[in-house]
C-alpha cells in the first residue's frame, strides 16, 4: 500500500497544480491588521511563513500562484450586508479598500511576475463568483493547494468550492490559520480532512521539488 506521501506525490503534479493564497493581505495578516487576533495567529503559528515558503517554491518550479484578495470600494457599492460578519467589517478601524496598502499581499509572501491576483468585492468565497475558476481551467489545473486565512470562513469556502467544481484540494494544515488557535486543527480534522488531502508544508514542498513544464 503506498504511503501517504506517495499518494500526495501522485496528486501534486507541478504541471497541473496551482497554489492559492487566501486573503494574505496586509489589512488582514499584516502588522496593522483590521483583525489583530487573526494576524497574530497567522504569524505566531508559522502559517504565514509557511505560505511564503510554498510561494517561493512555486516560483522556483513554475507552479502557478493565484492570490485571492478581499476588498471593498470606498462607497461600499456592491458589497454584501446580509450577515453579521459584513456589518462588523464596515466598523473596523482598518478597511480593505481597493487601491490601498491594506489589500496588497503581505510580507514575507512575495508576488512573482507570473502570479495572478484576483480581487473580489462581494461574498465569502475566494472562488465562487470570482475569476478563479475560469483561470484554473485555462491553466489546466487539476489540483488546487489552498493556503491562507481564515480557517473559520474563507479557507473552508475555498476548499468546498474547489471540490464542488471538480478540482482535487490539498490543504497544508500548517499553512492556514484561524481563531482561536485551537479551532484550526479541529476544523482540519473534523471537516477539511473529509473533502481534501491534508498534508504539511514540508510534504508539499517535497512534491514540488522537481520542475516540470506547464502544458
Amino acid at each position: 500500500m503506498p504511503s501517504s506521501y506517495a499518494r500526495l506525490a501522485e496528486i501534486i503534479d507541478p504541471a497541473s497544480t496551482v497554489l492559492l493564497t487566501v486573503e494574505c493581505q496586509q489589512g488582514v495578516v499584516g502588522p496593522d491588521s483590521a483583525l489583530p487576533e487573526l494576524a497574530h495567529e497567522a504569524r505566531s503559528s508559522g502559517a504565514l511563513a509557511n505560505i511564503a515558503r510554498l510561494v517561493a517554491a512555486a516560483h522556483d518550479t513554475g507552479v502557478q500562484v493565484i492570490h485571492a484578495i478581499a476588498e471593498r470600494r470606498p462607497d461600499g457599492r456592491g458589497a454584501n450586508r446580509n450577515a453579521r460578519l459584513f456589518r462588523a467589517a464596515e466598523r473596523l478601524p482598518v478597511q480593505q479598500l481597493s487601491g490601498t496598502a491594506a489589500v496588497r499581499v503581505a510580507p514575507p509572501i512575495e508576488v512573482g511576475e507570473q502570479d495572478l491576483v484576483v480581487r473580489r468585492l462581494h461574498g465569502l468565497s475566494p472562488i465562487q463568483g470570482t475569476d478563479v475558476d475560469p483561470l484554473l481551467r485555462n491553466l489546466g489545473c487539476r489540483t488546487l493547494v489552498v493556503t491562507g486565512v481564515s480557517a473559520n470562513v474563507a479557507v473552508p469556502n475555498a476548499v468546498f468550492d474547489a471540490v464542488n467544481l471538480g478540482y482535487t484540494a490539498v490543504v497544508p494544515a500548517d499553512a492556514i490559520a484561524g481563531v482561536p488557535s485551537e479551532y484550526t486543527p479541529a476544523m482540519v480534522r473534523n471537516t477539511l480532512a473529509l473533502v481534501a488531502t491534508v498534508a504539511t508544508t514540508d510534504e508539499v514542498l517535497g512534491c514540488l521539488g522537481h520542475p516540470r513544464r506547464r502544458a
